[in-house]
């Protein structure tokens, strides 16, 4: 795992929410699901998504949203992140679920929130949600999936 010194160089856009063993990621926006999808045969077909109104988002009870990150990220080759939630969230009954960041990825960072609790939650945008912690990853390859964004 990587400290503040090697992810202030390696991710300096970043610089400003990096913590002693990872980097905070703010939340963007928040999405509702609209529509069902699948997954067969590897074959996509994610749900359609409407964008919640304003800065500040209630998740009610037992309901889960897509939450999107500020800022586009760049995992570098021969690195990958894993992330996990602000503790702060967890003692709110809320979670943030997530997957694997592979080496080469590019693009907009998508996690699941859902709040367990029994009350409406709010949050809002610019509030740090997860913390992504960065592993060197020796022989690998770089991501080439279709989440990947062009770089800018």
């Amino acid at each position: 795992m990587l400290g503040e010194k090697e992810l202030v160089k390696l991710f300096p856009d970043f610089a400003d929410l990096v913590q002693p063993s990872g980097i905070d990621l703010e939340l963007d926006r928040i999405y509702v699901q609209k529509t069902g999808g699948s997954l067969i045969d590897n074959e996509k077909n994610l749900p359609e998504i409407e964008e919640l109104e304003g800065e500040i988002f209630t998740l009610k009870p037992h309901t889960a949203y897509l939450a999107s990150i500020k800022r586009k990220i760049k995992i570098p080759k021969g690195y990958t992140m894993l992330y996990l939630p602000r503790s702060t969230l967890l003692r709110s009954f809320v979670s943030v679920q997530t997957a694997v960041g592979d080496p080469g990825f590019y693009g907009t960072l998508m996690f699941m929130i859902y709040n367990h609790g029994d009350f409406e939650y709010e949050i809002k945008s610019g509030d740090r949600i997860a913390q992504a912690v960065v592993f060197p990853v020796e022989g690998s390859g770089e991501y080439n999936g279709s989440y990947q964004e062009a770089e800018e």
